[in-house]
């Protein structure tokens, strides 16, 4: 019996209505910094505490290639005397955030599967977070949807994408179920810690999905054969996010700078750079391909210094917008949707038998890519 081919077959983006420039996020943190360090000036003399550095938009854009972002709550976030967004809590029975989201982007990629509900056996929500431990906003966006068959989320911070499109795949190619839809609703903002200059500008929140199907049922317009995953992980500290339950009964602050997200940004670069590259370089060899044969790389997007270093490392030269596009100047970083909006913005201009990589790479550490090949 020959394999079964599984294609990717429809993409869905849904942006949140609010922005956020560099100058408004730059202004809101500088007023806070002064603020901190005026009531705080005697233990600053003192030695006892640091004063709050500034912050400037021309910083972050050399720093990241960071302009704007998104963000599902606006209010808040730019107030100096509260530095995070405000959310109204939902009852139980009223639909989530996150679910919100992720049916928008869901939405979008059954149109462009043309695909229906009742077409879809399998939905997987996997981020870097999500609003809650169970039940699962895969299950929520399962029964919203009227989707029959199973749900469950995952969490593989900023591989959580990439990683559920291979279990997609594996259940696509295995016969457990036919078509999988795959959503990432970024909730970033309530996990950053807007107080801290050197990480208040990092991320924005955005949801996508993506639909696996077999080959044979495939209708949609745009069309992509798998031709290969690869994942991989290795343990580090450089990034963490220490939020969770135990905070409840380590009597320790549970929105303490800690418990937020944060790294070591220089130990990140110097380590996962080489690591993605040669990871990319081995996956492409192992599907029988060469970098060259390449024509688009959907490549993570964290930093623009990362994706110019990487894909340096991968074609021998400065890689062009069209051959390894940048999306984060105005998404920033987006967590494990960030190579997913790049695919979402710009592949239908690829040609039948064109070859195309997605990569993500980011916390654990984590990496994961799909080889695929348009139809």
């Amino acid at each position: 019996m020959s394999k079964q081919k599984v294609v990717i077959s429809g993409a869905g983006l849904w942006n949140p209505e609010h922005t956020i420039s560099n100058e408004e996020l730059v202004d809101s943190y500088n007023q806070f910094a002064e603020l901190y360090n005026q009531q705080h000036a005697a233990e600053i003399e003192a030695g006892e505490l640091e004063a709050k550095p500034f912050s400037s938009a021309e910083f972050i854009e050399k720093a990241s290639g960071i302009k704007s972002r998104y963000s599902y709550s606006k209010e808040g976030v730019l107030d100096p005397t509260r530095m995070r967004p405000q959310l109204t809590e939902r009852s139980d029975e009223e639909l989530s955030h996150q679910a919100e989201m992720a049916l928008a982007a869901a939405e979008k990629a059954l149109t462009e599967a043309n695909k229906s509900p009742e077409e879809i056996d399998a939905v997987i929500v996997s981020c870097a977070y999500t609003q809650r431990s169970y039940p699962a906003i895969a299950i929520e966006v399962q029964a919203a949807l009227n989707i029959k068959g199973f749900a469950f989320d995952m969490l593989v911070a900023c591989s959580a994408a990439t990683f559920a499109l291979h279990r997609a795949y594996e259940m696509v190619a295995a016969g457990t179920a036919k078509a999988v839809l795959v959503i990432n609703p970024e909730l970033t903002s309530p996990q950053v810690n807007y107080k801290d200059r050197d990480s208040h500008f990092i991320f924005g929140d955005v949801a996508t999905a993506t639909i696996i199907e077999q080959a044979e049922t495939c209708q949609s317009e745009h069309s992509y054969e798998i031709l290969g995953i690869k994942a991989q992980t290795q343990y580090s500290n450089n990034i963490r996010s220490n939020f969770g339950y135990l905070s409840h009964v380590t009597d320790v602050d549970p929105y303490s700078a800690d418990k937020l997200f944060h790294q070591n940004g220089r130990k990140v670069f110097k380590e996962v750079c080489p690591m993605a590259a040669e990871h990319l370089t081995n996956h492409v060899t192992e599907t029988g391909l060469s970098n060259e044969q390449i024509t688009r790389w959907w490549l993570h997007q964290a930093n623009i210094n990362m994706n110019v270093l990487i894909g340096k490392k991968l074609m021998g030269r400065m890689p062009t917008q069209q051959e390894a596009p940048i999306v984060l100047d105005e998404y920033a970083n987006t967590a494990s949707a960030g190579s997913l909006i790049a695919f979402n913005l710009h592949h239908k201009d690829l040609q039948a038998g064109d070859y195309g990589v997605i990569c993500s790479f980011g916390a654990g550490y984590s990496i994961g890519s799909l080889v695929i090949q348009k139809r």
